[in-house]
């Protein structure tokens, strides 16, 4: 009896507890109510609205530029939604206590999230007024932002806004969706079209019915069920409405480009980090954002994406397009399709780079004596550490010249053995100290493996530091925005030009004359120039590096008006063959071709104190009679070479005269 009344007791204090709990929370959410209807009312038409405008101040989209009343949005594609996200919207007050519950507990059952229990209120306020990051912090504004919203909107407003700005698979808001998807309003979605809708914003990339239409059908059954279930339709409508054969255009009215909306997105990610823009602007005032985009760069860029690498549909591709003068970005492309894939290769992938690291390499041993003609000898070579460590890096095809070959032709060639020997001659801090310099990345290991681009490293860092080279030694910051005004024209931030000097001119127009060599037919012996396969589809000169590693394939290239940069590779890092770098050589061509089409005057001018000397390009020494395939390199005067001797340890000291 004693053990029965301690149960007893136990049970009514538990309850007590509990009841005393929940009273407590209902008097804080009671308080916290009042609290929110007494606060300012939040601005809904323009919270987190942007308007975006390319180069030539032309909107090319808007968050919202296509805002129906809830009047004019189907009652089917109303019903689907709140059938399967939040079945007592019109009940709550903006929390579902009892889903909460229940979510708590399948959760705790399963050890890991498999069930959300956030209303279509919340999904709201973290839509129009926050980001996506995890933590604690965003969750209490969240609920905070909810309240507001509940205290100050009806139920019909807050599911329009709702409705009008919800991620439909990259396209934002049911009218842009219905007609992206079906080619027809939102009023005149049919049950079939309204129920596949509600089923994407779950899961936008998995359940997009162009992308992964088995997966769209299963949500589309899932949500037809719970219509059932809770009252909206019949089995024979849910019968009828799943066997429907649907016809998916998949096309934007305006602008219909398949990787636009990753500038778009880059865009956002870039506002975010602009500290001149106040936080109010969140949640009292829209924004006019205009940006770099150049709409024909992107066409094209596009065009060679899709004429050139949709052979394979898993290969993926990261792509940026730049003016190297002002760090503009043109066009990017994070991918091929942004309906398929939402992850943007461009601002979160980093991969390895492969030799497209040897010109920041052979940069460095320029400003440190090196001529084009300095030689080191190319063979199979295993280099002893200490701690008798080893490292025996190999040439692509496993092919060397078994011979001294020139700095000029080893770049032309991209020989490892040539450069991880020019690494450890440096010392390998200088390559880190330099990548660091021009912006690269300051978390490089100094390693002799580095000089054959072993670190992963995002591309636009890439970008960044062949701008430098692109742009003649200036400090070149790639950006997407350049000037944002509020929704009245007050500006708020613009973009200026940094117009500070890293590197020697004339050091630098000796780089990119060597990596012009990547095409130059006259450099052929073991092997041939990197980019000899491109050269007839070329219509300018170019500087051009490729890279290549068992999964990457890396190439960039620039004038004085353009830098384009590419990656290829899959995004499960399996190995590749040689069809993907060839691939991806020639959308490079595509690209910068039709970007350059109409411009003039893209090379750049030689220093006064630069001197071009006929040479034999895989020794190094001037050109004489014998000489079979002379071509011009290009040296600081006083250091060129003559006929019967090597001017490395002569001019050492006048070279690093020259470019202080």
């Amino acid at each position: 009896m004693i053990e029965g009344d301690n149960i007893r007791r136990f049970f009514r204090i538990f309850f007590k507890t509990i009841i005393i709990i929940f009273a407590l929370l209902l008097i804080a959410y009671i308080f916290l109510y009042i609290y929110a209807k007494m606060s300012p009312k939040l601005n809904l038409n323009s919270a987190n609205v942007y308007y975006l405008y390319d180069s030539s101040n032309e909107l090319y989209t808007g968050s919202n530029d296509k805002w129906v009343s809830i009047d004019d949005i189907s009652k089917y594609l109303i019903d689907s939604t709140i059938s399967i996200e939040d079945k007592n919207f019109y009940k709550h007050n903006g929390f579902d206590i009892l889903r909460i519950i229940k979510a708590m507990v399948i959760n705790i059952k399963s050890g890991k999230t498999k069930q959300g229990a956030s209303t279509i209120t919340q999904q709201y306020a973290k839509n129009l007024f926050l980001d996506f990051n995890k933590t604690w912090k965003r969750k209490i504004d969240e609920a905070w932002i909810t309240l507001r919203l509940e205290a100050h909107y009806t139920k019909n407003e807050l599911l329009e806004g709702y409705l009008n700005t919800i991620n439909y698979g990259g396209i934002y808001g049911i009218e842009n969706a219905s007609y992206y998807y079906f080619g027809k309003s939102a009023k005149e979605l049919d049950l079939a079209e309204s129920t596949i809708l509600a089923g994407i914003p779950k899961s936008p990339s998995n359940y997009s019915p162009i992308s992964n239409y088995d997966n769209a059908k299963k949500r589309q059954l899932l949500i037809l069920n719970s219509m059932v279930k809770n009252g909206y339709i019949t089995e024979e409508e849910k019968t009828n409405a799943y066997n429907e054969e649907l016809t998916f255009i998949g096309e934007v009215s305006t602008n219909n480009l398949k990787t636009l909306m990753y500038f778009q997105d880059a865009v956002i990610d870039e506002l975010k980090t602009i500290k001149e823009i106040p936080s109010s602007f969140l949640t009292t005032g829209g924004l006019k954002i205009y940006t770099t985009l150049d709409m024909n760069a992107q066409k094209s860029l596009e065009k060679s994406i899709d004429t050139n690498l949709s052979y394979d549909k898993e290969l993926q591709v990261s792509a940026m397009l730049m003016d190297p003068n002002n760090g503009e970005i043109k066009a990017i492309a994070g991918g091929k399709d942004y309906s398929l894939s939402q992850y943007n290769r461009v601002t979160s992938s980093k991969r390895q780079v492969g030799s497209t690291m040897k010109p920041f390499l052979y940069y460095s041993a320029l400003e440190s004596g090196f001529t084009p003609s300095t030689t080191f000898t190319s063979e199979k070579t295993t280099f002893t550490f200490s701690g008798n460590k080893t490292y025996s890096p190999k040439n692509y095809g496993d092919l060397y010249a078994n011979k001294e070959i020139s700095l000029a032709s080893a770049l032309a060639f991209s020989d490892n053995i040539y450069a991880v020997k020019t690494n450890l001659f440096l010392g390998e801090d200088v390559l880190v100290n330099f990548a660091s310099r021009i912006g690269i990345s300051n978390n490089l290991e100094a390693v002799p493996s580095l000089a054959l681009g072993t670190n992963e490293i995002n591309i636009k860092n890439m970008m960044q530091g062949y701008a430098t080279f692109a742009s003649e030694g200036k400090k070149i910051i790639p950006h997407y925005i350049k000037k944002v005004t509020d929704i009245n024209g007050n500006v708020l931030y613009e973009y200026k030009q940094n117009d500070e000097i890293l590197l020697n001119k004339s050091t630098v127009y000796i780089l990119n004359e060597l990596l012009s060599n990547c095409t130059n037919e006259k450099i052929v012996d073991y092997t041939t120039p990197t980019c000899l396969s491109i050269k007839n589809k070329l219509e300018k000169k170019y500087a051009i590096k490729t890279g290549t590693t068992d999964t990457d394939h890396w190439i960039f290239g620039y004038n004085k008006n353009a830098l384009l940069g590419i990656w290829v590779g899959y995004d499960d890092n399996h190995e590749t063959d040689g069809t993907p770098s060839r691939a991806m050589k020639y959308t490079f061509a595509d690209a910068i071709n039709e970007y350059e089409k109409d411009m003039d005057n893209t090379w750049y001018e030689t220093p006064n104190n630069v001197v071009g000397v006929l040479v034999d390009p895989i020794s190094g020494k001037v050109a004489d009679e014998s000489t079979k395939n002379s071509t011009i390199f290009y040296y600081l005067k006083g250091t060129q070479p003559n006929r019967s001797e090597n001017y490395l340890e002569e001019t050492f000291k006048e070279v690093e005269e020259n470019n202080s």
